[in-house]
């Protein structure tokens, strides 16, 4: 008997599907494998024929199968009983065993009994030939891209895989070895590997039985004393963050550890295990691992060079971050989108093209008819530091404007807020020009960067440091990026300072962080993305594994 893969089911890239087709394909593949009832290829013009005729009508129901086999002159690359078809055979079925250890769904692979006289015709071979690069295609795809199609998932989630082209994909494999194609096919990001080793320690977290009692509702301090105080010391060592220890008090090492886990877990560090710390400590390791095997899936969906400098905003961590060469030169902290329906921060990834020193506020329009529309109509001067434009940009005297004439959908003018300290952008903002109106900005509301969740803002990113983020981002191009920066600053006038090297932007959703010098950080769903995401993995048949114990 010989290990053989057949499908998986569901499948965003349509896998297919168990049933009578899938039967037939192990079978038919049992066959070429253990090469007992068909006939070696090319032994006579018929057979080829009938073989071809079968390869196309099969791969006629796809457009890149259709491709690749018209190029191949319809000829089997893993259907036949050639030590080339038997490797590329071989390497799939490690390659399809080793995906749930990516976090993919399990593909179903089965044992093969030896009764294959059924088999009988090149026909069929041509069938199965046609499946086999399919599921090698599914498999590709779902390891590059991921397996689910994210804007399927949330609305907010508008990113663009980058899908590679299937003729592209098969093509180079057949051209290939193809144990070290498979290889090359697994996402080669830093941050990929090193979710990968926390899913793997996670695993047998499961498996050892957890990190033990949870700790009991309270607040524990420095001097506090007591069971609570016995178990959270436990917990605390079982996951990592205090050495072993036979201390029955909140210490100083104990308190430590607490700051160390609040850092790690985006809460205020104050060494104080209150209600908000507790609820994360008590999070177990299950949870843990989902947002690990989410993290996985998103690395997938972003399996693209993103920039030798870029910038990245993670929504859940509230930072915005300088990367160069994979080392982070700046970081700030940010207000997102609140949690609210339209309000909600997207996820994408665009280019920084330039930076607007004492900006105007172009209001939404959404803003505009929703928020400042109704309190126009109530008192026509109202939001005072708005300014009602035509549509040929000319400022309208609010005298002459009747507001309660107009709806929302019949609103005829713009509002604008001109340059000033008080603007609503702050004094800098940053453009990477997307049709969701999505840009970094300074804001004069600083109070907010003070809160520990901070998702405030209509959707747009606000900067702790804008300035000092403008300076990072000039530093390329001048060796006096701040005296550029206050010298159009002190005019007053809105100016537009270009990027010489435009930067991309990606604007991410992680509750997962692995940190490259070791450790993990996690942070709370704060959209609930992450969920759906989790229970979209498991219609496809992602589960959680605990190894050992």
């Amino acid at each position: 008997m010989v290990l053989f893969p057949v499908i998986r089911s569901g499948g965003a890239h349509g896998a297919y599907r168990t049933g009578k087709i899938a039967k037939a394909l192990r079978v038919l593949m049992a066959l070429t494998l253990l090469s007992t009832a068909v006939a070696p290829v090319g032994a006579s013009a018929q057979q080829v024929t009938a073989l071809m005729q079968s390869i196309a009508e099969a791969a006629s129901k796809s457009q890149d199968l259709s491709a690749f086999y018209r190029a191949t002159g319809y000829k089997p690359v893993f259907a036949d009983d050639s030590s080339r078809a038997k490797t590329r055979r071989v390497a799939l079925v490690k390659a399809l065993n080793d995906a749930p250890a990516h976090g993919l769904a399990p593909y179903d692979t089965t044992l093969l009994e030896a009764n294959l006289r059924s088999i009988k015709s090149d026909r069929d071979l041509g069938r199965a030939e046609v499946q086999m690069a399919q599921m090698f295609l599914d498999y590709a795809r779902d390891m590059q891209t991921g397996q689910l199609i994210p804007s399927r998932i949330d609305s907010g989630i508008v990113r663009q895989v980058p899908y590679r082209d299937g003729v592209d994909l098969l093509t180079n494999f057949t051209k290939s070895n193809p144990a070290g194609y498979l290889r090359k096919l697994i996402p080669a990001a830093p941050e990929y590997a090193r979710l990968l080793k926390e899913k793997a320690k996670l695993e047998k977290t499961l498996g050892a039985g957890g990190w033990g009692q949870k700790v009991p509702g309270g607040k524990y301090e420095p001097g506090a004393s007591g069971n609570g105080v016995v178990i959270l010391r436990n917990r605390l060592i079982s996951m990592g963050y205090l050495p072993r220890s036979a201390a029955a008090t909140y210490d100083g090492a104990m308190q430590k550890a607490v700051q160390q886990f609040q850092l790690r877990h985006g809460l205020a560090a104050d060494g104080v295990a209150g209600a908000g710390t507790i609820a994360e400590i008590n999070v177990e390791p299950a949870e843990r691992l989902t947002s690990v095997l989410v993290a996985l899936e998103r690395e997938r969906w972003m399996n693209m060079p993103l920039g030798k400098r870029h910038i990245l905003v993670n929504i859940t961590d509230f930072t915005a971050k300088i990367v160069d060469n994979d080392r982070v030169t700046f970081s700030t902290r940010s207000v997102v989108g609140a949690t609210q329906g339209d309000r909600r921060t997207p996820e994408f990834s665009d280019v920084m093209e330039h930076l607007v020193i004492n900006p105007t506020w172009n209001v939404p329009r959404s803003i505009a008819t929703k928020e400042y529309l109704p309190l126009l109509q109530k008192n026509a001067n109202a939001a005072g530091h708005l300014r009602v434009v035509d549509s040929r940009g000319r400022t309208v005297p609010r005298s002459s404007v009747n507001f309660n004439a107009y709806s929302a959908s019949t609103f005829p003018f713009a509002l604008k807020q001109p340059p000033s300290d008080g603007n609503a952008l702050g004094l800098v903002k940053f453009i990477f020009p997307n049709k969701y109106n999505i840009y970094l900005h300074d804001t004069p509301a600083k109070s907010l960067f003070g809160r520990e969740t901070r998702a405030f803002s209509h959707g747009c990113i606000r900067l702790h440091q804008p300035f000092e983020f403008a300076y990072e981002l000039l530093s390329k191009q001048t060796s006096d990026p701040e005296g550029l920066f206050h010298a159009r600053l002190k005019t007053g006038i809105e100016s537009v300072v270009p990027l010489e090297v435009q930067v991309p932007v990606h604007i991410d959703y992680r509750t997962a962080i692995a940190v490259p010098n070791g450790g993990m950080e996690y942070r709370r769903d704060v959209y609930g993305r992450d969920g759906k995401i989790w229970a979209a993995l498991q219609k496809e048949g992602v589960q959680l594994r605990a190894v050992g114990g």
